[in-house]
């Protein structure tokens, strides 16, 4: 190894020092604030259509229901900030069907002698023959929204993330369900997280 770089790597190795003499040390890298500390929420305007104001009045009650987070319209007040987008669609969708049932039999028979002078003759004829037909075309109107939302302190570290999607539940639309299973996710790790600490 050549002087020069002799010299480099002790400079390297050399622990830092100040002006009197001492090391310095430097400030350990802290952990950013985790999904376990987060108390008071902040949820940010959603991207997506136009309905993604009232999923974000959605998340915030099922969010507020869930008796486990503060909700705040004061951002910096919050420990952590919602933020994502959501997509809702109605849409029809088409349907035809058709059925057939179709039966064709026919029966023939012809029978002709001649005895001295005496003639005979004997004929028969069977036929049947049925046809239906049935067509039917129905339309169904379909419900469909989903959301990708995170969770993110201060620095814009994300600390959770989910998707969620629904094309409605038994006794709720599909907009109110996917707020609803956001919140439940988000209540269910924090629970888990405040549990290990």
């Amino acid at each position: 190894m050549t002087l020069a770089g002799l010299l480099m790597a002790g400079a390297l190795a050399a622990p830092l020092m100040a002006g009197n003499g001492e090391p310095v040390s430097t400030p350990p890298i802290t952990a950013p604030p985790d999904l376990a500390h987060v108390r008071k929420i902040y949820v940010d305007q959603l991207g997506g259509g136009h309905t993604s104001d009232q999923m974000r009045d959605m998340i915030i009650a099922a969010l507020q229901n869930s008796k486990m987070f503060a909700i705040t319209e004061n951002q910096d007040r919050a420990d952590a900030i919602l933020r994502g987008s959501a997509d809702d669609k109605v849409y029809t969708e088409d349907h035809q069907s058709s059925d057939s049932i179709g039966l064709h039999t026919n029966s023939s028979s012809s029978e002709s002698g001649r005895a001295y002078s005496e003639g005979s003759s004997a004929s028969k004829a069977d036929g049947i023959g049925i046809t239906d037909s049935e067509s039917a075309r129905s339309k169904e109107r379909k419900h469909e929204t989903s959301a990708s939302i995170r969770l993110v302190n201060s620095d814009g570290d994300v600390l959770w993330s989910t998707t969620q999607e629904s094309a409605g539940g038994k006794f709720r639309g599909a907009m109110a369900d996917v707020a609803d299973k956001i919140s439940r996710q988000l209540v269910d790790d924090t629970k888990k997280a405040r549990a290990t600490h």
